[in-house]
């Protein structure tokens, strides 16, 4: 019998998109199903693998996405689909780093995730090419992969930082976006928006769930902890406006990181 280990190190490095997706769900339903020992006797990769397209620049690099035209919309999706790309090897990296430290309820959360990432990757890819686009057809930035850098060397500045900060930023962010393409006559585009605001609740959800098991663990206050974790390994700021409700519904409130926030 494989490792989960083993299967996980294939998805990360696993370039091409639709592989990729095939394996992640393929991965997490046969974890699901038992047909994987919970063992961790493989390294993961530094960095996963990545397709030639679409070309990785520098945030800072990134060229304005048109606001309010198609190609702007065409372009907003684009850059979705590459943040969803990305969650599944967040995801796996997470099972497969630090899946030896946790309890094995820790692996069955986080390859669901992946596969919900995988998921929804695979709808926003197939709604660019409704819209006569593709995946890769645009730059992207690799920024979620730098924060997954930062902090591979420990559990609970990941937790702290990838579903905590990040995956919390887009239930902010996702509502008023879903309203963007109603307005538009995007029904469509909305829908998948909608479907994946729902997911990422749970996400979010996870990841505080298993940082406060490991406050518990290590006797420390969580809140305090991951403002000190945030402000050490995430080079961003906190800011509003935030979904008080969605971020309630999965367990971080406000005591975490209204403290931080900056306008």
């Amino acid at each position: 019998m494989s490792s989960v280990a083993q299967a996980v190190c294939a998805v990360l490095e696993t370039a091409e998109p639709r592989a990729k997706v095939m394996l992640a769900r393929r991965v997490a339903r046969d974890w699901r199903l038992g047909r994987l020992a919970h063992a961790f006797d493989v390294a993961m990769p530094d960095r996963p693998a990545r397709p030639v397209e679409p070309r990785l620049l520098a945030p800072r690099d990134m060229p304005k996405r048109g606001k309010g035209s198609a190609h702007g919309r065409i372009a907003l999706i684009h850059a979705l689909a590459h943040i969803e790309f990305s969650a599944i090897d967040l995801a796996f990296d997470m099972a497969g780093r630090f899946g030896a430290r946790f309890p094995r309820d820790f692996v069955d959360d986080w390859l669901g995730v992946g596969a919900d990432e995988a998921m929804h990757f695979a709808l926003l890819d197939r709604r660019l090419r409704q819209l006569g686009s593709h995946y890769g057809a645009m730059p992207a930035h690799d920024g979620l992969w730098d924060a997954a850098a930062q902090t591979a060397h420990d559990p609970m500045a990941r937790l702290a930082v990838v579903p905590m900060v990040l995956e919390a930023r887009g239930l902010d962010v996702t509502p008023a976006t879903v309203e963007r393409f109603l307005a538009a006559g995007d029904s469509a585009t909305a829908a998948i928006l909608s479907r994946i605001f729902n997911d990422e609740i749970r996400h979010v959800r996870a990841g505080t769930k298993w940082f406060e098991s490991a406050c518990q663990a290590a006797n420390l206050a969580p809140e305090a902890a991951w403002r000190d974790l945030v402000t050490r390994h995430f080079r961003g700021l906190i800011k509003p406006p935030f979904n008080d409700s969605a971020r309630d519904s999965a367990g971080l409130s406000r005591d975490y990181y209204q403290p931080l926030a900056r306008d």
